[in-house]
C-alpha cells in the first residue's frame, strides 16, 4: 500500500476520534439530541468546505498541468520544426505531472540550442560582412530570419575561415607587391600621381580594398614600375658601356675615370642624367679628337677580324679602314662596322672559341715539333725531354678530337644557316688540311736541308780536311769513358803519325799533327779510297795509313770502343721515334767525319 493510501486512512481514524471525542464531551455537557445534531452538521459542513477547497485546488493544479503539456507540445514541435531536429518522443506511460516537466525541460533545452544558433549565426554574418567588405566580395546567402541548422552554421563556419585565409593570403601578397612597389619608385625617383597608386602607397594597409580587381591592377602596376626600371638600368648599362668605349677610345687617364666613378653604378634617375652628360662630354671630346678615336677603333677592329678569323681580302673589303680623310662619316662607317662584328662575333662565339682552342693546341704542338728537331736538346738538363716529349705525344692525340668536334659543330651549324663557315677565307677543315700540309712540307724542307749541309759538309772536309771545333755541347760525354779519354791522351797521341787525327765522340773535329812521322813499324800495305776513288796511296806510306787505319778503326772512328757501351747512342735511340731521324743523322755524320780524317791523313802522307 501507498503511504498515501496509508495517510487517507489514518486521517479517516484521526477524524473519527475527533468525532467520538465531541460526543463524548457534549454528553458530558448534557447538550441536548437536536443541538449535538446542528454541532454535528456544522462539523461537518466545516470539514466539506475544507475538502471541497483542496480538491478545487487540485483540480486547478491539474488543469494547469494540463495546460502547460499542450503548451509545451506545440512549442516544442515548432521548436523541432526550427531546429530541424526530430519530434520529441514520450518514452512509455508517464503521469501529469512527469510529462509536464519533461516537455518543460525539452523546451527548455531547445531554447537554449535556438539562442545558441542564432548568435553564432549573427557572430559569423558579421565576421562575412567584414571579411567580404575588405575582399570585395558578396556576402554568404543565408536566411537571417530562420534558424540554421547544424550543417548550415558549419558550412557558413568554412565559408568564413576561407575568408579568412583568402584575406591572409591577398595581404601578405598586397604588402609584398606594395613594398616592391616602394623601392621601384624610389629606385626611379617616381611620386604617385593617382590615386591608386596613392592609396597603395600612402593610406592605411587595412583600409586597401583586397579585391582581385584590386591585386591585379597592383600586379600590373608592379610590372610597369619593373619595366621603366629595367629599361632604366639598360639605358644606364648601355651609357656606362659607352662611356668606358670612349674612355678607351680616347685614352682618357685613370685619374679623370675615378673621379666619375660614383655613377658607374645603378640606375636612378640622377645616376642617368648624370651618366647622359658624362657621355655628352666624351663625345665633344670625341669630336675634337677624331683620328685619334678612329684609330683606337681600327685597333679594336683589327682584333675582332682577328677573333673572327678574317681573311685579307676580307679585311681589304673595309675599304674605310684605309681611308685618311678623319670625318665624322667615316667615323660612323667605323661605329657600324664594330657592331656588326661584335654580333657576328657573339653569334659564332662557341664556334671561333672553339677554333680559337685549336690554334693554340696548333700552335704549341709546332713548338713541340720544333723542340724535337733541335740537337741541343739532348743534353735532357731535369728531364724536360721525356716531359716533352710525354706533352707532344699528348698533343698529337689531342688535335684530331678537337678536329671531329668542331668538324661536327661546324657541320651542324652550317645546315642551320645554309651558308659555309669560313676560317681565314677558307672553309675550316681545308684550313686545317692545309695547315698539317704546310708543317709536313717545312719538315721535309728541313730534312733535305740537313742533307744538303751534311752533304756539303763531307766534301769540304774530304777536300781540305776539317777545322777543330769547340765541342761545348758535348762535355757531357766525357765522364762516361774517362778510362779511355786518358789512355788516348797518353798513348795514342803520342805515338801519333803527322797525318793522324782524333775525332770526338759525335763531334767530328779533326787535330792534325804539326810534325810528320813515321809509322812505328813496317806492315802490309792497306787500300785506302781517296776523294776521287782513283788513286791509290804510295807504297812509302802504307805504315802511316795503317797507323791512321787502326787509330781511327779504335777510338778515332766516331764511335766508342768496344769495352764501352755506346751510352749516350743509347739514350738517343730510346727516345720516341720522331728522333729516330736525327739519331739517323748523326750517325751518318759521324761516319762521313771519321772517312773524311782517314782521306785525309792519307792525303797529307801521299
Amino acid at each position: 500500500m501507498r503511504r498515501s493510501e496509508v495517510l487517507a486512512e489514518e486521517s479517516i481514524v484521526c477524524l473519527q476520534k475527533a468525532l467520538n471525542h465531541l460526543r463524548e464531551i457534549w454528553e458530558l455537557i448534557g447538550i441536548p439530541e437536536d443541538q449535538r445534531l446542528q454541532r454535528t452538521e456544522v462539523v461537518k459542513k466545516h470539514i466539506k468546505e475544507l475538502l471541497d477547497m483542496m480538491i478545487a485546488e487540485e483540480e486547478s493544479l491539474k488543469e494547469r498541468l494540463i495546460k502547460s503539456i499542450s503548451v509545451c507540445q506545440k512549442e516544442l514541435s515548432t521548436l523541432c520544426s526550427e531546429l530541424r531536429v526530430e519530434p520529441f518522443q514520450e518514452e512509455g506511460e508517464t503521469t501529469i505531472l512527469q510529462l509536464e516537466k519533461d516537455l518543460r525541460t525539452q523546451v527548455e533545452l531547445m531554447r537554449k540550442q535556438k539562442k545558441e544558433r542564432k548568435q553564432e549565426l549573427k557572430l559569423l554574418q558579421e565576421q562575412d560582412q567584414e571579411l567580404c567588405e575588405i575582399l570585395c566580395m558578396p556576402r554568404y546567402d543565408i536566411d537571417s530570419a530562420s534558424v540554421p541548422s547544424l550543417e548550415e552554421l558549419n558550412q557558413f563556419r568554412q565559408h568564413v575561415t576561407t575568408l579568412r585565409e583568402t584575406k591572409a593570403s591577398r595581404r601578405e601578397e598586397f604588402v609584398s607587391i606594395k613594398r616592391q612597389i616602394i623601392l621601384c619608385m624610389e629606385e626611379l625617383d617616381h611620386t604617385p600621381d593617382t590615386s591608386f597608386e596613392r592609396d597603395v602607397v600612402c593610406e592605411d594597409e587595412d583600409a586597401f580594398c583586397l579585391s582581385l580587381e584590386n591585386i591585379a591592377t597592383l600586379q600590373k602596376l608592379l610590372r610597369q614600375l619593373e619595366m621603366r626600371k629595367s629599361q632604366n638600368e639598360a639605358v644606364c648599362e648601355g651609357l656606362r658601356a659607352q662611356i668606358r668605349e670612349l674612355w678607351d677610345r680616347l685614352q682618357i687617364p685613370e685619374e679623370e675615370r675615378e673621379a666619375v666613378a660614383t655613377i658607374m653604378s645603378g640606375s636612378k634617375a640622377k645616376v642617368r642624367k648624370a651618366l647622359q652628360l658624362e657621355v655628352d662630354r666624351l663625345e665633344e671630346l670625341k669630336m675634337q679628337n677624331m683620328k685619334k678615336v678612329i684609330e683606337a677603333i681600327r685597333v679594336e677592329l683589327v682584333q675582332y677580324w682577328d677573333q673572327c678569323f678574317y681573311s685579307q681580302e676580307q679585311r681589304q673589303a673595309f675599304a674605310p679602314f684605309y681611308a685618311e680623310d678623319y670625318t665624322e662619316n667615316l667615323l660612323q662607317l667605323h661605329d657600324a662596322e664594330i657592331v656588326q662584328l661584335k654580333n657576328y662575333y657573339e653569334v659564332h662565339k662557341e664556334l671561333f672559341e672553339g677554333v680559337q682552342k685549336w690554334e693554340e693546341t696548333w700552335r704549341l704542338f709546332l713548338e713541340f715539333e720544333r723542340k724535337a728537331s733541335d740537337p741541343n736538346r739532348f743534353t735532357n738538363r731535369g728531364g724536360n725531354l721525356l716531359k716533352e716529349e710525354k706533352q707532344r705525344a699528348k698533343l698529337q692525340k689531342m688535335l684530331p678530337k678537337l678536329e671531329e668536334e668542331l668538324k661536327a659543330r661546324i657541320e651542324l651549324w652550317e645546315q642551320e644557316h645554309s651558308k659555309a663557315f669560313m676560317v681565314n677565307g677558307q672553309k675550316f677543315m681545308e684550313y686545317v688540311a692545309e695547315q698539317w700540309e704546310m708543317h709536313r712540307l717545312e719538315k721535309e724542307r728541313a730534312k733535305q736541308e740537313r742533307q744538303l749541309k751534311n752533304k756539303k759538309q763531307t766534301e769540304t772536309e774530304m777536300l781540305y780536311g776539317s777545322a777543330p771545333r769547340t765541342p761545348s755541347k758535348r762535355r757531357g760525354l766525357a765522364p762516361n769513358t774517362p778510362g779511355k779519354a786518358r789512355k788516348l791522351n797518353t798513348t795514342t797521341m803520342s805515338n801519333a803519325t803527322a797525318n793522324s787525327s782524333i775525332r770526338p765522340i759525335f763531334g767530328g773535329t779533326i787535330y792534325h799533327s804539326p810534325v810528320s812521322r813515321l809509322p812505328p813499324s813496317g806492315s802490309k800495305p792497306v787500300a785506302a779510297s781517296t776523294c776521287s776513288g782513283k788513286k791509290t796511296p804510295r807504297t812509302g806510306r802504307h805504315g802511316a795509313n795503317k797507323e791512321n787505319l787502326e787509330l781511327n778503326g779504335s777510338i778515332l772512328s766516331g764511335g766508342y770502343p768496344g769495352s764501352a757501351p755506346l751510352q749516350r747512342n743509347f739514350s738517343i735511340n730510346s727516345v720516341a721515334s720522331t728522333y729516330s731521324e736525327f739519331a739517323r743523322e748523326l750517325s751518318k755524320a759521324s761516319k762521313s767525319d771519321a772517312t773524311s780524317g782517314i782521306l785525309n791523313s792519307t792525303n797529307i802522307q801521299s
